[in-house]
């Protein structure tokens, strides 16, 4: 069973004026009035965001949906978009996996996987002890889960009141916030030449190629910090 101690102390750490819980929830309120354009009902939109609430796998999806691609086209899109998620689970498990706790629950807390709630576990995780971090977590997957349900059906109400302008800025929010995130914690020679090296690389490649130049600048980006960092036992 989920230790509720923990699982609600997880869930109340989203509080806070500087939690990325905002930023996730400004994200999808454009998200919730996106759907409504694209004709989708607050049912639907609500069974969207429930299934993933990744925010760049919801607008590939309502993107492509635009487009009127297909279905295959659709979930091949959404699965690679969402492909930046496997480092993330990689680098958070071993932080979480203790003997004492059944599998279930780590087969659960997969589908928490996203920015806002790494963030917050991340920096959170320190001050918890390793049997009780994977209730810790559930409870954090939890509520952000929520956050971006609740502001996906708020989208979707006040999306007559929202212009284009708003809505992009809203959309921006989180990827702004990680960004800043990131910067805050360049503290060893890879997070910080990682994030140097794609903010160079990436406008060079998107002369090259505008619609791989994301993918193709982390990439390189990352990989050349990595062996730097590797290199110099950092």
């Amino acid at each position: 069973m989920i230790d509720t101690k923990y699982f609600f102390k997880g869930f109340k750490s989203i509080k806070g004026v500087g939690s990325p819980a905002i930023a996730l929830a400004a994200s999808f309120v454009a998200i919730g009035a996106l759907l409504k354009s694209l004709g989708f009902t607050v049912e639907e939109s609500i069974f969207s965001t429930f299934l993933t609430y990744a925010l760049p796998g919801s607008l590939v999806m309502a993107e492509s949906m635009l487009v009127g691609a297909s279905l295959i086209n659709i979930f091949l899109a959404v699965w690679l978009v969402n492909a930046r998620l496997y480092p993330m689970t990689v680098a958070l498990m071993p932080l979480l996996i203790h003997e004492n706790q059944p599998r279930w629950k780590y087969y659960l807390s997969c589908h928490f996987i996203a920015v806002s709630s790494w963030l917050i576990m991340k920096n959170n995780y320190e001050v918890i002890e390793k049997k009780n971090r994977i209730d810790f977590w559930i409870g954090i997957g939890t509520a952000t889960w929520s956050v971006a349900i609740l502001a996906t059906i708020v989208g979707y109400i006040a999306s007559d009141f929202l212009n284009k302008d708003i809505l992009i800025g809203l959309a921006i929010i989180n990827p702004i916030y990680f960004t800043c995130m990131m910067l805050s914690a360049m503290k060893t020679i890879q997070i910080t030449l990682s994030v140097t090296l794609g903010a160079i690389i990436g406008p060079i490649f998107y002369f090259l190629s505008p619609e791989w130049c994301i993918l193709f600048g982390g990439f390189f980006a990352g990989t050349i910090a990595f062996f730097i960092g590797e290199k110099n036992g950092k």
